[in-house]
């Protein structure tokens, strides 16, 4: 099996991972029109450095993003999962929970001992993987998208309190070849909220 390398984005990746976003819209996650393949991925309010990509055998196969949810200091300790997709090709090989693990370490090594993500309740196989990874629903907002004829719920889950960075010791590295993870679902479509084409953390894509 192909070896998962997860590492930090570089603006040398904007083209394929607009090639994902477009490649990997769907209903089942996204609140967003298609995204519009000629629009960048990165901008001043969604630089490299929230992203982490996935690369199997050197091609870009998946992204996460992390931001803080808020700018107030007293909401640093969170960390809010704001995208999350997995090409088509690159499905079925635990790459969606590969890439949220380093989000989790991640945001353990920023400090954060809260991480908190957004999911459209439809998204049963999304919603499976996140529980799986210890998130629970923390609040639903009932029937707030109309997509497609049908009203979907807004479903708020979080980790519960406590460290991260779940490494068992070992030290955290972005860059450390990972294999494939052993079972799990590359969150159904592949894709969790994305926020770059809206203001929430709902956009073309979600968790």
């Amino acid at each position: 099996m192909s070896d998962v390398m997860v590492r930090p984005a570089t603006y040398a990746d904007e083209a394929d991972l607009v090639r994902i976003d477009v490649r990997t819209w769907s209903a089942l996650h996204a609140v967003q029109p298609p995204p519009d393949p000629g629009k960048p991925f990165f901008d001043e309010r969604h630089p490299p450095d929230e992203i982490l990509v996935a690369q199997v055998d050197g091609q870009l196969a998946g992204y996460v993003r992390i931001v803080s949810p808020t700018p107030l200091p007293c909401n640093a300790h969170v960390r809010q999962i704001q995208g999350l997709a997995v090409d088509t090709w690159a499905r079925g090989r635990g790459i969606a929970r590969r890439l949220m693990d380093e989000a989790l370490r991640e945001a353990g090594r920023q400090g954060a001992i809260r991480m908190t993500l957004r999911v459209l309740g439809h998204n049963a196989p999304a919603r499976r993987l996140y529980e799986s990874m210890g998130f629970t629903v923390e609040g639903v907002l009932p029937g707030e998208f109309l997509l497609q004829g049908a009203y979907v719920d807004d479903v708020l889950m979080g980790r519960p309190r406590g460290p991260l960075c779940r490494a068992a010791g070992a030290a955290c590295h972005l860059t450390a070849p990972l294999g494939a993870a052993p079972g799990g679902a590359d969150a159904a479509s592949g894709r969790v909220p994305v926020s770059r084409n809206g203001p929430t953390a709902w956009g073309n894509g979600p968790p």
